[in-house]
């Protein structure tokens, strides 16, 4: 009877452990999620600033300026520019006025020829798209044909002379949107790309480090998480693409902004190797976890190469941010590939050697990211082996 009891009992106890687990785990993500829409709001308040800005400019030019007495196209022009991928700012500019161009041509020959009302309404925006698709037209100048055809056919009984001042608002509009952020409040090209490409860079420091530890303490379970979490880098990877295109257009129309050119050239450089650099991580890592759970010999030296290979990521992140040459990072990168070597002097399991081969190719990757060529970058990681010893200061590599 008191067996039965204690096993009620011990099931209640394990029930509330699981109850307070999901309400504290509940209670880190409601943290996590407000955290993150705190940081998305100020890292987009310049980009609803800039949209403020233009609106505001277009409807002034286009109804006290040029005298339209209902500017509605101009504000929705400039708003449209900046709501644009980064990037591809100027090209969305260049196909809002031609979708309009189109619209206009296209309505207005339909127009006299069948008229306007529900019917011709339809058939307008449909042959519209059609004629568009047929001229080569992206899905923006289809978009901005069909909206311009709609506006023609529902707008031409009430109001007179619509064409004219629909151009001049897709003008006027596209332009502010251009001045606002090339001129007037311009992006820092190199904090654009630099916050894209946090979260990868973060994540791939935090989950090395966790994986460091887990080597250190023997852990596998632990390791095994730091390889669930780290699949999300790649997906982090889209953001900082689409983010060097915005840094470089932005870096190209934006004269204040010229003098950031070199370092987010550099940035731009990286990129792929930071790709690759997370690629192999991710082959080291899931390495690591079979060398764990196969009960494998894991010298300490193992793991601080894996500490030592998160730093240098850190330091990448911090010096390329900072428009500096990477010169900590492939001091630190190295100081990793050493204590690779060491370990696998010591001795280690299959899964282990496999680690040691992919800190020192991940190692290479992050040479490559600081500006290293490959030929040069395997040199050093060859020697940084060979000689088992930390690299000094006075043997740092130099940018090629």
């Amino acid at each position: 009877m008191e067996s039965a009891r204690n096993k009620v009992r011990s099931a209640a106890d394990l029930d509330s452990e699981r109850v307070n687990h999901v309400v504290s785990e509940l209670g880190e993500r409601s943290k996590t999620t407000v955290q993150d829409r705190v940081h998305a709001v100020r890292a987009n308040f310049v980009l609803a600033l800039q949209a403020g800005v233009a609106a505001l400019l277009s409807w002034y030019i286009s109804h006290d300026v040029l005298g339209n007495t209902d500017p509605v196209f101009a504000p929705i022009s400039a708003v449209g520019t900046l709501a644009a991928s980064l990037g591809q700012r100027l090209r969305r500019t260049v196909e809002l006025i031609l979708g309009v161009a189109v619209g206009i041509g296209i309505g207005d020959l339909l127009i006299i020829v069948v008229g306007s009302g529900p019917w011709q309404l339809g058939l307008i925006v449909t042959l519209s798209i059609i004629v568009t698709i047929f001229l080569g037209g992206s899905v923006a100048v289809v978009t901005q044909a069909a909206a311009t055809a709609v506006l023609l056919v529902a707008l031409a009984p009430k109001m007179s002379n619509v064409e004219f001042p629909r151009v001049i608002d897709a003008l006027v509009g596209g332009g502010v949107g251009l001045f606002v952020v090339a001129l007037l409040l311009p992006l820092n090209p190199l904090r654009i790309v630099d916050r894209a490409a946090r979260p990868a860079l973060e994540t791939l420091a935090e989950q090395l480090t966790v994986t460091a530890e887990a080597l250190a303490e023997h852990d596998p379970v632990r390791a095994s998480t730091a390889l669930d979490r780290l699949r999300r880098v790649e997906e982090y990877m889209d953001g900082l693409q689409e983010a060097l295109e915005g840094g470089r257009e932005t870096a190209t129309l934006a004269p204040a902004r010229w003098n950031r050119r070199r370092a987010l050239t550099r940035y731009a450089e990286s990129a792929e190797y930071i790709n690759h650099a997370v690629h192999n991580s991710g082959v080291l890592v899931r390495r690591a976890v079979t060398a764990l759970e196969d009960d494998e010999p894991i010298p300490a030296a193992m793991a601080s190469a894996v500490r030592q290979l998160a730093d240098a990521v850190r330091l990448l992140h911090q010096e390329l941010g900072a428009g500096l040459d990477p010169e900590a990072a492939r001091e630190r990168v190295l100081r990793s590939v050493t204590a690779a070597g060491r370990a696998y002097s010591e001795g280690v399991g299959f899964s282990g050697s496999v680690v040691v081969a992919q800190i020192r190719t991940t190692a290479s990757d992050v040479l490559r990211a600081t500006g290293i060529e490959r030929t040069e970058a395997n040199r050093l990681v060859r020697r940084a082996v060979s000689t088992q010893t930390s690299p000094t200061r006075s043997s740092r590599p130099s940018a090629h």
